[in-house]
């Protein structure tokens, strides 16, 4: 449905939804009918890390006023984690609920199924019109459910950016260096910026309209979802001179590189970074500009909120915050360098970039989750361990919707939670995380639980954390002799033995890859078809056309409604031209 189609008809009924393809019973609070279900608002951030932001971290020096007074006034989760420390693989099993070894969501150019049900497929089968604005990094398939894209992505949605285990030495043409970091600093317009604009305009426009619409509409679920503050880091100039004469820290820890782990000498290894140190300038230059970007997407959060207080739209609307992964931005002295090629037909327009994530340190992999709906559920900070997987049963617990649970599903409803019903601590809190991605060479998956995180990978050392002790992840007890650290480590080693088969995992990575190699290497001969999604924008049906009589036309467009007179109607009573006709 076109987000600017005032002329269409007020009358029509909205599209019936699929029925139901089991009769499970609704397990939430809402009959199953769309009158007074809530309206959702999904906000993800591109590598915004958790322990950056002041809802997780009271001394951060990164001005966030909005997302502040949106963490006050919601349960704000302390320990959330991404499946898969990577764009695109964290993403598809934030959509579906799943592991990335379940969906095959190995790197940056796996595709998802077209079979394997979202978070979107399920809300419109509740009846909820499901609609996306911004980047997902989908391969190949581009709605995935959504009923609606009003963006094309950011990043191409072909099989270019596809990884090759079989020669590990080498660096792939699209990895790079230290440009990014070097190259920081104020712009007036990137591509970026233009993208972000555009996903924002796009945004608040389908909220208006949304507004507009009768009370027996569906409700919506609309994921608005920012490239800001991925890299390259680069904000325009009122970003920039927030902060201005503000004390911008070098990085907290600086581990040595011969002192590194075997995973992030392998990385600094493949992108070039061996021996290399950015100059401590320039590491400046790229966090005050993070630091800025991130106030832009704060900036965003907050014109969203008031979108919807001024349509009267806030009270009955779910608000969700999260990103998909983090950054170490230069933490542990980790830089790490992929570079980004925009396919023209066969031909690749190579744009420096770097990426700060691909590890399962808490930089990385932690990210924020807030969910607000002050209407039902008191705010509070919860601090068990999360997986972003768990966002889609949440969802659907959250609007009364029902699973198919012969399907299979890695997240958990996390209402229990956000109603109050808390575990201790110390309770099994259990997220998983899997990574098969550029920069290792092996599965490298992850257990995190209670205070423990566990790291493995069949080409490296294991690694353990106590993060209540060693919150900076410090000192890896793998190798301690502690009782409790031992006792700790042979437990997680025989869980990880027994829930992954990495000899197998690993071949089905090697043959994807080379699957994905031979196609794409046959695609970009000959005429080039893009992948990438085009919206649909009929300005035919859009402003003021001759098939609507113009006074219908603007009374349809105007909000709040008003009488003949001119006098406002209560916006609770009806919206748009049903107000209007006193309807």
């Amino acid at each position: 449905m076109d987000s600017l189609d005032l002329m269409s008809s007020p009358e029509l009924a909205p599209s019936t939804p699929p029925s139901s393809l089991d009769n499970s019973p609704p397990t939430g609070l809402w009959p199953d009918t769309n009158a007074g279900k809530p309206n959702i608002l999904f906000i993800l951030a591109d590598q915004i890390s958790a322990p950056l932001l002041r809802p997780h971290n009271a001394n951060s020096p990164i001005k966030t006023p909005n997302i502040d007074a949106l963490a006050a006034k919601s349960a704000v989760f302390e320990s959330a984690y991404c499946a898969s420390p990577l764009c695109a693989p964290s993403r598809s099993s934030l959509v579906t609920g799943q592991l990335p070894t379940k969906i095959g969501a190995w790197d940056n150019a796996s595709p998802l199924s077209v079979d394997i049900p979202t978070y979107a497929h399920y809300l419109r089968r509740e009846g909820y019109e499901t609609v996306l604005a911004g980047k997902m990094h989908f391969i190949g398939e581009q709605l995935h459910g959504y009923e609606e894209r009003l963006t094309s992505d950011i990043y191409p949605g072909d099989l270019g950016w596809s990884v090759n285990w079989d020669e590990p030495d080498r660096r792939l043409e699209w990895y790079h260096n230290t440009a990014s970091i070097l190259q920081a600093g104020p712009c007036v317009r990137s591509n970026q910026l233009d993208f972000d604009e555009e996903v924002m305009f796009k945004s608040e426009r389908y909220l208006y309209t949304a507004a507009r619409r009768k009370p027996t509409d569906r409700p919506f679920c609309l994921t608005v979802s920012l490239t800001h503050p991925h890299d390259p880091y680069t904000i325009h100039k009122k970003y920039w001179d927030r902060y201005e004469n503000e004390e911008i820290r070098l990085p907290e820890i600086d581990i040595p590189q011969e002192e590194q782990d075997p995973h992030s000498k392998r990385l600094l290894h493949v992108c070039e970074l061996k021996d290399k140190k950015p100059p401590n300038e320039a590491v400046r230059r790229a966090r005050r500009a993070y630091f800025g970007a991130v106030s832009y997407v704060d900036d965003n959060v907050g014109k969203l909120m008031d979108v919807l207080e001024e349509c009267g739209m806030a009270e009955d609307t779910i608000v969700v915050f999260s990103a998909d992964h983090g950054d170490m931005l230069g933490e542990r002295g980790l830089w790490y360098a992929k570079q980004w090629s925009v396919h023209l037909r066969f031909h690749s327009a190579n744009v420096l970039k770097i990426r700060y994530k691909m590890s399962w340190f808490e930089g990385s992999a932690r990210v924020p989750l807030m969910i607000s709906y002050p209407k039902r559920y008191v705010p509070k900070v919860i601090p068990h361990n999360v997986s972003s997987m768990d966002i889609l049963p949440t969802f659907l617990d959250l609007v009364g919707g029902a699973i198919d649970e012969r399907l299979p599903l890695d997240g958990k409803s996390l209402l229990p939670l956000i109603q109050g019903d808390h575990l201790p601590k110390t309770g099994n809190d259990t997220v998983y995380g899997e990574y098969a991605g550029e920069g290792t060479i092996s599965p490298l998956m992850m257990i995190r639980r209670g205070p423990w995180k566990f790291v493995i990978c069949p080409a490296d050392p294991p690694q353990l954390y106590n993060l209540d002790s060693d919150p900076k992840e410090l000192r890896n007890l793998a190798a301690s002799q502690e009782p409790d650290a031992r006792k700790v480590l042979a437990s997680l080693q025989k869980e990880a033995d027994e829930r992954w088969d990495f000899k197998r995992i690993h071949e089905e990575v090697l043959r994807s890859q080379r699957s994905r190699r031979v196609c794409w290497d046959a695609l970009t001969r000959g005429r080039f078809e893009s992948w990438d999604y085009q919206p649909s924008d009929n300005a035919r049906e859009s402003y003021i056309r001759s098939k609507v009589p113009l006074d219908e036309l603007e009374l349809r467009a105007r909000y709040p409604p008003v009488d003949a007179m001119g006098d406002e109607l209560p916006r609770a009573r009806a919206k748009g031209l049903a107000g209007a006709r006193n309807q």
